[in-house]
């Protein structure tokens, strides 16, 4: 039935390559950069984070490892904006002393000491009152636009235009800060896809949540994520004043996001909010999928179509497809957990289901590079394709949007390489 679909792709790679390679921004979060965090000699790491999680994911950990760029040459640069940044939200002030930067670093979040959960780069500088001085104030800031893990690029490049293709005005007034882009991240980690989201999309107003609160502290302790935006779940934020240092660094962001250290399923029942697009990451120390997340007739998944948009809301979905399991076995009833394999399709039958019940709107996934992983992508526009030929308009559409999502983010890796290889619809 896609034959059609296969040929025709093949054309519109080649008919996009040649603006894709005129392209060139340096990608820091670039999977040569792996090596530096994968899998380092212990001796070049150390441990900046480590707590005992409640919640199923036993011992929680945060590593740090040397990290190659931006090279020493550009870290006065990013003394002087930090200054200025300073100079400009608390003009005249006298407190505070100068930035100097300390270095880069990647920080890796683990579960049980074996699973990694989030790779994030991180920028730690200090303040000094004089030269030389030692006592200064330390701060943690994560890189929004670097992504190391290739599956966080995939969710935010296959999520970004299929949203765009649905109703691009919304985007492009959401970039320029013109418009609300309402965003939903269930599943925190570092906190990659929440920050990037706020960072590079002026409008977009940013809802996390987390279920460990020892996650939390993670990030915001260990990871550079901002600190001002853990929030109860009465919406009321843990900290009434941001510090001065989060002022400097976030100010302009982290107003525009909350984090809540709440369970996903009550959250969803019990909020009232509308949300354009939602990302959903949620693994435990086990890195198990809870499979009140995805079948068909749990609370959270049906309520989570109340949460989404009615007319171009979109879900983005990570898969594991490393192991497989059968669930069809005497005790299956028992399982409330399982590892992905096999059953993707299971998980994916059922977001399309109970998403797209009313007839309107697609779903595919596409496989990522380098890691064994895939993404799910649910979507309430466009209408429901019936044939291969409609398949391959959409098709198009997605990638001629995914160009134009790299054009208004200045994106420095491009969305097509996570949206057109292996692209697989959804019936």
């Amino acid at each position: 039935m896609f034959s059609a679909l296969r040929f025709n792709l093949r054309s519109s790679l080649r008919r996009f390559s040649t603006a894709i390679n005129r392209r060139h921004i340096e990608d820091e979060g670039d999977w040569l950069y792996s090596s530096e965090w994968w899998a380092g000699h212990p001796s070049s790491r150390r441990n900046v984070f480590r707590e005992n999680s409640r919640h199923g994911n036993g011992v929680v950990s945060v590593l740090s490892h040397p990290c190659s760029k931006p090279d020493r040459f550009y870290w006065g640069k990013t003394e002087k904006w930090l200054q200025q940044r300073r100079d400009e939200i608390f003009p005249g002030s006298k407190n505070g002393g100068n930035f100097r930067v300390c270095g880069y670093e990647w920080r890796t979040l683990h579960f049980n000491d074996f699973t990694r959960e989030s790779t994030v780069k991180v920028l730690v500088a200090r303040t000094e009152e004089e030269e030389g001085d030692e006592a200064g104030s330390v701060c943690v800031m994560q890189q929004p636009r670097c992504l190391a893990v290739p599956y966080v690029k995939s969710m935010i490049s296959a999520g970004l235009s299929t949203i765009t293709s649905c109703n691009y005005e919304l985007m492009k007034n959401a970039v320029l800060g013109k418009q609300n882009l309402n965003v939903l991240c269930i599943g925190h980690g570092g906190g990659s896809i929440p920050l990037f989201m706020a960072s590079e999309i002026q409008g977009a107003v940013v809802h996390t949540v987390e279920i460990d609160p020892i996650v939390v502290s993670a990030s915001t302790r260990a990871m550079g994520f901002p600190a001002f935006t853990v929030t109860s779940p009465n919406g009321k934020r843990a900290r009434a004043v941001p510090d001065p240092l989060d002022e400097v660094l976030w100010k302009g962001i982290h107003e525009r996001m909350l984090l809540f250290s709440w369970d996903a399923e009550k959250f969803v029942q019990e909020s009232t909010n509308v949300y354009d697009i939602i990302f959903i990451d949620a693994y435990d120390g086990e890195d198990i999928f809870p499979r009140k997340l995805w079948d068909p007739d749990s609370p959270f998944l049906q309520a989570l179509g109340s949460r989404l948009h009615p007319d171009h809301g979109t879900v983005v979905v990570n898969l594991h497809a490393d192991v497989e399991v059968d669930l069809d076995a005497a005790d299956a009833p028992q399982v409330s957990f399982f590892h992905m394999g096999k059953h993707v399709s299971r998980v994916c039958d059922a977001y399309v289901d109970v998403l797209l019940e009313r007839g309107n709107g697609f779903g595919y996934t596409v496989p990522v590079p380098w890691v064994y992983n895939t993404s799910l992508v649910v979507c309430r526009g466009l209408g429901r394709p019936k044939d291969s030929m409609e398949w391959n308009t959409i098709l198009n559409t997605l990638i001629c949007k995914g160009l134009e999502v790299d054009k208004l983010l200045n994106m420095p890796f491009s969305c097509l390489q996570y949206v057109k290889g292996g692209f697989t619809p959804l019936e």
